[in-house]
């Protein structure tokens, strides 16, 4: 089988010498010990505008990303791309044909580069935008168990693994994350993805420290929709885990939506305390959360006790509170707003940094674990409010004992500090 779009297409008027090393890596000719950069294999869904994911994540993959103050180089190499719909990915066609990376006709081609056995060390799915059709509860259906199960198949028949990063939620579907987040485990391979939120630019540039006697958490931010209220969970689970004691999974997750909102708020003075804090904090007029047009809470319960809820709201970007035993005022941290008029690229500069370390050292920049306690929890609050077909506001309360993932974050601070990108348009190896 041949890329879609040829060798000789890609490689122009390159010599052969660089003609022979791609071959070789896709034959297996090339040692694996000589690989001094990884090797990439970039499976997308689409990538046909600066906006979409695929661009945001695959460019700073090619050509460096921000981190920490700085521009830092790109430390691993893309070698193969495989894009679902392809007719409508006209600008992954032009980088990819700038960069000289062949674009595959299947995910198997494309992990393989085109031979038999597993040819990349580690494998970038961006399951993210495109034409796909959004079920009656909300989700909309990226086919990303779809892809990640094609490259399970080839890490099984070449009885080896490498590295995975899943961005954004692992599946509409616990049993498909659950089996994704298994397979991981079965086959010895690092699995990261995710938000790109929680290391973003925080204000105050703090991270709670491992223990912290966390009571009960609140996180505001954009959650209109599936993809919007990921964002949010996954800034959540990533200050929730360092709670004294560590993780302990979640019990049970609802769903209320509407004006019901506010009166499930009253009758829970702890939620209702910490979004005024979040108010206050921001200066905002009294009553200024309750005026968004489709108002929602999603309620997540932990199985040691402590309480969360996640309120869709603007103006604060992504905020959390927390309420801490023992101190007086909550935790308030704030991931805000976007730099520069090119701000959708910029945002997510952090996730590639990280999608490089565990390429490089393949080891998980943080425990698979959240990203699948996220999974559950956002397709568990599109589960709730339907019941038998039928809508409600007030979303039943749905028990978990399944999602017991227990484990301890003893990390150090993984967002980004420091100077933010330069307020200028990105300009791309490749002529517009």
């Amino acid at each position: 089988m041949t890329p879609l779009l040829t060798r000789r297409e890609m490689l122009g008027v390159t010599g052969m010498a660089g003609l022979a090393a791609l071959t070789g890596v896709a034959t297996g000719a090339v040692p694996q010990a000589a690989q001094e950069r990884p090797r990439i294999a970039c499976i997308v869904t689409y990538w046909g505008a600066t906006r979409s994911h695929a661009d945001w994540i695959i460019t700073k993959l090619l050509d460096g990303y921000w981190w920490q103050g700085a521009h830092t180089p790109s430390r691993v190499d893309v070698v193969s791309v495989y894009i679902h719909q392809f007719e409508t990915s006209l600008l992954g066609q032009k980088i990819c044909k700038s960069k000289n990376i062949p674009i595959f006709k299947t995910v198997g081609e494309a992990v393989t580069l085109g031979g038999k056995e597993l040819a990349v060390d580690g494998v970038v799915i961006v399951g993210e935008h495109g034409e796909y059709p959004t079920n009656l509860k909300g989700q909309w259906m990226l086919p990303r168990w779809w892809l990640y199960q094609q490259v399970i198949r080839v890490f099984e028949q070449s009885k080896r693994s490498v590295p995975v990063f899943n961005d954004k939620h692992l599946s509409i579907s616990w049993d498909e994350a659950k089996w994704m987040f298994d397979k991981s485990r079965e086959l010895n391979f690092p699995l990261t993805g995710g938000s790109s939120i929680p290391t973003y630019f925080r204000k105050p540039e703090i991270e709670l420290a491992v223990d912290t006697p966390i009571k009960a958490s609140v996180v505001v931010g954009g959650a209109s929709d599936e993809g919007a209220l990921f964002h949010c969970v996954d800034v959540l689970q990533a200050f929730v885990e360092r709670r004294r004691g560590g993780e302990t999974g979640i019990k049970a997750v609802q769903c209320i939506r509407g004006p019901e909102t506010w009166k499930w708020t009253e009758r829970n003075p702890w939620a209702g305390n910490l979004l005024e804090s979040v108010r206050t904090r921001f200066e905002l007029k009294p009553g200024h959360f309750e005026e968004i047009a489709k108002p929602n809470v999603c309620i997540v319960d932990y199985t040691d006790g402590t309480k969360a809820a996640i309120y869709s709201g603007q103006g604060v970007g992504w905020t959390y509170a927390g309420e801490i035993d023992g101190q007086k005022d909550p935790a308030i941290i704030s991931m805000l707003d976007w730099p520069g008029p090119f701000s959708q690229y910029h945002a997510s500069n952090s996730q590639p940094h990280w999608i490089t370390e565990m390429m490089v050292t393949r080891k998980e920049p943080f425990h698979a674990e959240r990203l699948l306690l996220s999974t559950g929890i956002v397709a568990y609050n599109m589960e709730s409010n339907w019941e038998n077909g039928r809508y409600s506001a007030v979303g039943r309360r749905i028990e978990t004992p399944f999602m017991n993932m227990a484990y301890r974050s003893t990390r150090g601070p993984q967002f980004s500090k420091g100077e933010r990108p330069p307020n200028v348009p990105y300009k791309r190896g490749f002529a517009e």
